[in-house]
């Protein structure tokens, strides 16, 4: 028997969820599957882990089953209760998943988790977050709790829309909010807001000129005003926010293991990384490294390589063909390929309040010397491409070289593509490529509609028409920066047809279906990192990756598809994430660091389950610091559902006072 079975008397006693809820209520540190030595267990044939009564959705065609055991970090087996069951001996990991819905975990074909893992312990999120006042009021605290010479850092994942006052903070309410502490608030890859002692420390001044392709805006006397505009180039964005502290490494590799873990809370164990400005190889790419190697990443990484100088784009692919070749590493973290960059000339930043930028005459001419290459040695690459006449220009080149250098078996692809027509998919098609589409609309969706109309929002981008037309499509958020990494708004998107903040951007019948879409971020996913059959599905064979969810997303209200979260998460079939009665299951973290992070105080995504500005609402003191620098023997780690209970637990007084929580505040 498991160790929790060893302690509740078997896996089918119903005692034994009485005693989970009680050791997850109380804080006890029952851990199963974390634990489990991994050595000398090749040869014995029981399963290491068997999840059963459940409905499991295996993505094999319609397949739901209520049992599915692991082994070695493979599907074994999957079927009945009691077929699954027979696979098992007296160490295997048994655990009820009490009729949820299991699926296999989520794969987001495009984010920069490698990036966003080095500062995420350094970044206050107002993903989620409803309400504009208590999106300032969390600033205002950051701000209180962040030494010099730190900065605060408002990364990207929100818009104006998804908060009730349906508008942007103002450069006076961030300067009273905090007088003396740098502040960098970036809304998308449109514009940021620098307070006061930000532009001190950025060095910002009359003198400063401005940057090509971007503004700095000025008051009547010629000082900046705080407000960076991207017209339409981001590197000015991009170059500001590099000007702030970094977090040491010691640092950086506690907030990639943070990173991580609030992945697979949101039920995502595999990852696109599409690379980033200011993302150097190898050097940036060291903590990743380290935490593969002592085996202790939590989500698969198929990264990318980015290039990071103009017109050296080149050079930099050949030296990092002469270090290694796509493919190498591991399951859990190997080379994809090239990009998302591969010319700095072709770059469209999708800002859609302003007019779509021409890109240069020579961006033909910089992309072919870089095609023909990595064509010629056998790379694939991912290219980013906002609007058809990029694409189109993109696939003059691709044809050019795919008469020399075949390309229709290489796996390459397209970012984005929002505006990609009929006649540049069937040359995509054509070339044997495919597309990788983000939620990036349901971010700026507002945005696409006040410029372009209505009418040509219906198709942006045409996801189903690709998906009829054969074309491999895959689904990811583009976080962290133009987007939420939370995966649940980017499915929410495609079923609903909405913006974050409510807007209708497509006719019911361009949306998809639920099954269809959780495809691409499922089975369909695996395309674009090659590992087709082995990833996104839960067959025998296949990896062991799932995400047992807290709603059933088949038949959750549609506006709650985006509140979504795990209750369990498995990757290479080891516990990785577990809350309520599953937290013990999980191995725990360590605390956050430094010691001012904001992930102390408020966690990652805000969900919408909490009222922020209720005046009963406890969230930033009892939240999210459980999993993240006390471990209250208490309340576990759900604090924020245990607040919003009715009784006893809402009662400050009565329950946490008396109790004694040691995550109080």
């Amino acid at each position: 028997m498991s160790d929790i079975d060893a302690i509740t008397g078997g896996a089918t006693d119903a005692s034994r969820r009485h005693f989970l809820e009680a050791a997850a209520a109380m804080g006890m540190a029952v851990m199963a599957g974390p634990s489990l030595a991994q050595t000398n267990q090749a040869k014995r044939p029981g399963a290491d882990v068997i999840l059963y009564n459940g409905r499991i959705q295996t993505m094999a065609g319609g397949q739901v089953v209520s049992a599915i055991a692991l082994k070695d970090g493979f599907v074994q087996a999957v079927g009945t209760d009691a077929d699954i069951a027979k696979l098992g001996d007296s160490r295997t990991q048994r655990i009820d998943l009490d009729g949820r819905r299991a699926i296999p975990g989520l794969t987001d074909s495009h984010m920069h988790v490698i990036r966003g893992g080095l500062n995420y312990n350094m970044e206050l999120r107002w993903d989620g977050v409803r309400s504009l006042g208590a999106a300032l009021e969390m600033l205002r605290t950051q701000a209180r709790n962040t030494p010099p010479p730190q900065w605060v850092r408002v990364v990207g994942g929100w818009n104006e829309f998804q908060f009730d006052e349906k508008r942007m903070p103002t450069l006076k309410e961030l300067n009273e909010a905090a007088p003396d502490t740098p502040v960098f608030v970036l809304n998308l890859y449109n514009q940021a807001f620098l307070n006061k002692a930000a532009l001190r420390a950025a060095g910002y001044t009359r003198d400063t000129p401005q940057p090509p392709g971007a503004i700095i805006e000025r008051d009547s006397s010629g000082e900046p005003t705080g407000l960076l505009l991207a017209e339409p180039n981001a590197f000015v964005l991009y170059n500001t926010l590099a000007k702030g502290p970094k977090l040491s490494p010691e640092d950086q590799l506690n907030s990639t293991l943070h990173f991580m873990r609030e992945e697979n809370r949101l039920g995502v164990t595999s990852v696109g990384d599409a690379g980033g400005g200011f993302q150097n190889y190898p050097d940036d790419y060291a903590i990743i490294d380290k935490l593969a190697k002592d085996n202790q990443l939590t989500v698969r990484i198929a990264y990318n390589l980015f290039p990071q100088k103009a017109k050296e784009e080149l050079s930099d692919f050949q030296r990092w063909a002469r270090m290694g070749k796509p493919g190498d590493g591991t399951d859990m973290y190997r080379l994809n390929g090239a990009g998302e960059m591969l010319a700095f000339s072709a770059a469209d930043f999708e800002d859609f309040v302003f007019p779509r930028p021409e890109m240069p005459p020579s961006m033909e001419a910089d992309m072919e010397g870089i095609v023909r290459f990595l064509a010629g040695n056998g790379w694939p690459w991912r290219m980013h491409a906002t609007y058809n006449e990029t694409v189109s220009r993109a696939l003059d080149v691709f044809e050019k070289v795919h008469r020399d250098h075949p390309i229709d078996k290489l796996g390459w692809f397209f970012d984005h593509c929002e505006t990609v027509t009929p006649q540049n998919l069937e040359r995509i098609k054509k070339l044997g490529g495919g597309i990788a589409v983000q939620n990036r609309m349901s971010m700026q969706g507002e945005y696409f509609i006040r410029r372009y109309g209505l009418k040509a929002t219906a198709e942006t981008p045409p996801v189903k028409r690709m998906l009829d037309m054969g074309i491999p499509v895959s689904l990811g958020t583009d976080a962290t920066r133009v987007n939420s990494y939370n995966p649940w708004q980017a499915l929410y998107w495609l079923v609903s047809g909405r913006t974050i903040g409510g807007t209708v951007l497509y006719p019911e019948e361009r949306r998809l279906d639920r099954l269809a879409a959780l495809r691409l971020m499922t089975v369909d996913g695996s395309w674009f990192s090659r590992e087709t059959g082995k990833k996104g599905v839960l067959k025998p064979g296949a990896f062991a990756d799932v995400a047992v969810l807290d709603k059933d997303f088949f038949t959750v209200p549609e506006d709650q598809i985006q509140d979504i979260t795990s209750v369990l998460t498995v990757v290479a079939g080891k516990v990785v994430h577990g809350s309520g009665r599953y937290q013990p299951l999980a191995p725990p973290l360590p605390p956050a660091s430094p010691s001012w992070s904001p992930v102390k105080t408020f966690g990652g995504y805000q969900s919408r389950k909490v009222s922020l500005g209720a005046n009963a609402d406890k969230r930033y003191q009892y939240a999210a610091m459980c999993a993240c620098s006390s471990a209250c023997g208490v309340h576990a780690h759900d604090h924020a559902y245990a607040s919003a209970a009715a009784a006893p637990t809402s009662d400050p007084a009565a329950f946490w006072g008396a109790l004694g929580c040691n995550c109080y505040v």
